[in-house]
């Protein structure tokens, strides 16, 4: 044990204490020393300013924080030293512990003294430079002879272009916030019913803070055929409309599960969300009408939407993603309820009510559901963050088959029956894409509703049904075809081996989402990943914790990768492929596979070494990447070239590799500047967070040159910024030629070296991801990263791709490029 950490080990129990023990050593000295500064709200508000040297952190307490005018003296307390993991500790230290409170990183970057650092912090007079992302330039600290337990220090910005004065501009006010994360420490309102939280002692807390969004998609449910094991909450499945609430100051919009804007058909209900006083927030439930047993008709509702007849409407709320400008998502469900249940409790408006969970035995509510006719029960694991997509952690369980299915056409009536006689319903169609005929449902109609179904859809009719393997004969006669814009709600008894429904009865019509994509819905086992439902697929050890950080577990790695599979397999497809396993979790030796040996996953295309150079391996399909993940895979890192021509790569990575030790800022520089340089060379570049320390930048090409060439092209690229750029940037690899720089890496190049795929998990504590980003967020972004496991969903589910043009991009490296950088063939 390192003696400078003795007085910082005696103060803190870390069995119950979240900060680092400082028993972690840091990996080799090539590194640029580091400065932080951390933003502490313990019995005061306070700023710990730390500087890296001796391999600790030397630390002062600043009461109230850094100034940029020269002419401001901030006293700074001299404290124990600090372990170099601190620097990036963010967090709430438990009450009744040393420092207790809410700690972000406010500041982090690269230090370096004007003279001897051992020698001026001996004698107390430190002259040194900062290069952060909110505090550069020149700096003093020195010890004063004020009397106190603890050496008196002073912090004084000197006076250079960084400095500012305080009139002009508080730094503090100006840049509160976290530079590591989201995180702010911002002050509570002290009345619950206000703000929707509930009161804790603790005036401030390090909840993130967020804009709040223009659209959220809702958290879905999977079908499941028993309840699962575990600490689940059960509420009554509602037969309804999904309608999301967005509350923003004094306007109040309505949203159907598919972003449909249906405020107009519903004002009371907007009145009655505007009447609970929120400043902001997303509000998620079920739009219901109940009969005269009390049970949720939704054929009723329909009628009351038709009729702009909302008195009787009543919005069951259940969730709270995002209240007076908290982000909820990543708290525990049970967290979301009671801050939701908190802000309705008082709650006047009968429109308004709160989903209640039962606290009783799932067998026998659901039994009693079923008795009292009600459509099922919804479950949620009591834990689970809410993310914009259909999930395991929240389970539908059905008293009946139930579907919604696309109108395709009618039949003439019978009989007395007038308007129609039975809806032809198709569903989506996996193999061709298209629809597929599904059968007929011709009882649960009343008279109104005839006619009102035939009204809509008279104008919709074609001369050919709109599917494939449509019906024929008897089943065909006296069809109506429709354009498939409809949805019917359906229950039926079961389906036949041909996709048929049978003793089939209509609930109702809905046109909230799109009917081209609804697909028959099959109950999940209990191990299967969401996108999986239907099919048992084994997973082994699903609970074992890979990220002992954040206790993601294997069965979280493979829902993760079932869920981002569409944006992931176009990356991977036809791409020599190594894979990053894990099997004893981040904890355990990690191992790095560029050939299949004795792997056992199912669908794994592999190469010779005749055939590609070298033995490789390719994952094509979602039943082969959820195989790799079985085999304990995290990370994906594929090659510049596929099976089409393994000798000629079809893209170009430059891996901007900087020192630990930079502040964020500085990578945002250097990707900049790369991209200011091949855009002068006319080459069209995409850029994606690496999810570990940088950023790749990468461009795609036709396949002509052959690897010699493009590495070589990479490098004078490298060398070319190193010269315009020598205090900022290296094209030598090793960690002793970056030190304070970032290091232009060329070398993935050569071929059968790889880069870690899009969308692919890093083996780190938090398992982040290496995520696409449009140019225009370079700034916006935090370090690379930025987005996790837990928190990638919320930025698929708003579908936009920042590399959208990357397969239609079609460019060569030639002449002109090679002269420019001063190469010759």
């Amino acid at each position: 044990m390192a003696k400078p950490l003795l007085e910082y080990r005696k103060k803190r129990d870390f069995d119950a204490s979240p900060e680092p023990s400082g028993k972690a050593a840091r990996g080799g000295q090539d590194n640029a020393l580091q400065f932080c500064i951390q933003k502490h709200d313990a019995s005061h508000l306070h700023y710990d300013f730390r500087l890296e040297l001796d391999g600790t952190l030397k630390s002062w307490a600043i009461p109230k924080g850094p100034s940029l005018d020269p002419k401001v003296r901030r006293l700074a307390v001299h404290v124990e030293d600090h372990p170099l993991d601190y620097a990036t500790f963010e967090g709430h230290i438990p009450e009744g512990h040393y420092g207790a409170g809410d700690v972000i990183v406010w500041d982090r970057g690269i230090w370096w003294a004007d003279g001897d650092p051992h020698e001026g912090y001996a004698k107390g007079k430190l002259r040194f430079r900062l290069q952060g992302e909110k505090l550069s330039g020149g700096w003093h600290l020195f010890r004063t002879r004020l009397a106190g337990k603890k050496e008196q220090w002073l912090l004084v910005k000197s006076d250079d272009d960084e400095a500012r004065a305080a009139a002009d501009y508080d730094v503090l006010e100006a840049q509160p916030d976290s530079v590591l994360s989201d995180r702010t420490l911002t002050v509570k309102k002290p009345n619950a019913k206000a703000s929707g939280q509930p009161v804790k002692k603790k005036a401030r807390t390090a909840r993130s803070k967020a804009a709040l969004p223009d659209s959220l998609k809702p958290q879905l449910a999977t079908l499941v055929d028993s309840p699962p094991e575990g600490d689940w909450c059960y509420e009554i499945k509602f037969d309804g409309y999904r309608i999301l609430a967005r509350i923003d100051r004094d306007e109040v919009r309505l949203y159907t599960r598919n972003g449909l804007d249906w405020t107009a058909k519903m004002p009371r209900q907007a009145r009655a969300i505007k009447g609970l006083g929120l400043e902001s927030g997303w509000l998620d439930g079920e739009m219901v009408l109940i009969d005269k047993d009390g049970v949720a008709d939704f054929q009723a509702l329909q009628n009351a939407f038709e009729t702009d007849r909302d008195e009787h409407l009543i919005y069951y709320l259940f969730d709270a993603p995002f209240l007076n400008g908290t982000d909820l998502r990543d708290s525990p469900l049970q967290m979301r309820r009671a801050a939701l249940q908190a802000l309705l409790r008082d709650n006047p408006a009968p429109e308004l009510r709160f989903s209640e969970a039962f606290d009783e035995p799932v067998e026998s509510l659901f039994d009693s559901a079923c008795r009292m006719k009600l459509e099922g029960l919804i479950g949620k694991r009591a834990d689970s963050v809410y993310v914009s997509r259909r999930s395991n952690s929240w389970i539908k369980l059905k008293c009946q088959q139930r579907q919604e299915f696309a109108i395709v056409g009618y039949t003439d009536p019978k009989g007395s029956r007038s308007a129609l006689g039975a809806l032809l319903l198709a569903l989506h169609d996996k193999d061709s894409g298209g629809l597929r005929y599904a059968g007929k449902v011709g009882s649960g109609f009343s008279s109104t509703t005839l006619r009102t179904i035939h009204t809509r859809l008279e104008p919709l009719t074609v001369a050919s049904p709109q599917m494939t393997h449509a019906p024929t004969g008897t089943a065909a006669s006296g069809a109506h075809w429709v354009k498939p814009q409809l949805l019917a709600e359906v229950s039926y008894a079961r389906m036949t081996r041909d996709g048929k429904v049978r003793h089939a009865v209509f609930h109702g019509v809905r046109d909230d989402k799109p009917a081209n994509t609804v697909e028959l819905e099959q109950a999940a086992q209990a191990d299967a990943p969401g996108p999986e439902a239907g099919k048992r697929w084994h997973l082994t050890h699903p609970d074992r914790v890979i990220d002992p950080g954040s206790g993601a577990t294997k069965r979280q790695v493979a829902e993760y990768y079932a869920h981002v599979a569409t944006w992931l397999l176009p990356c991977l497809r036809q791409r020599p492929v190594a894979l990053v396993r894990a099997p004893q979790g981040l904890g355990g030796e990690l191992f790095f596979q560029k050939h299949a040996a004795h792997l056992d996953i199912p669908g794994l295309q592999q190469y010779t070494k005749a055939e590609a150079g070298q033995a490789a391996m390719v994952i094509n399909h979602l039943h082969t990447l959820l195989g790799a993940v079985q085999m304990n895979a995290l990370e994906l890192h594929t090659w510049n070239a596929t099976a089409k021509d393994f000798d000629k790569p079809d893209r170009m990575v430059l891996d901007l590799d900087p020192d630990p030790a930079l502040p964020w800022k500085s990578m945002v520089e250097a990707t900049r500047l790369t991209l200011v340089l091949l855009d002068e060379l006319g080459l069209k570049s995409f850029i994606k967070t690496s999810g570990s320390k940088g950023m790749h930048i990468v461009v795609p090409l036709t396949r002509r040159a052959g690897w010699e060439e493009v590495k070589a092209f990479s490098h004078a690229i490298s060398q070319h910024l190193a010269r315009l750029f020598p205090q900022r940037l290296s094209a030598v690899s090793g960690p002793k030629n970056r030190v304070g720089k970032i290091f232009i890496d060329y070398l993935r190049n050569s071929k059968g070296a790889t880069t870690v795929s899009p969308y692919s998990l890093r083996a780190r504590e938090g398992l982040p991801v290496s995520v696409p980003i449009y140019r225009e967020e370079l700034g916006d972004i935090k370090g690379s990263g930025q987005w996790t496991l837990f928190t990638l969903d919320q930025r698929l589910a708003e579908n936009n791709d920042p590399w959208a043009d990357y397969a239609s991009t079609r460019q060569s490296i030639t002449a002109a490029m090679r002269k420019q950088l001063g190469l010759t063939r």
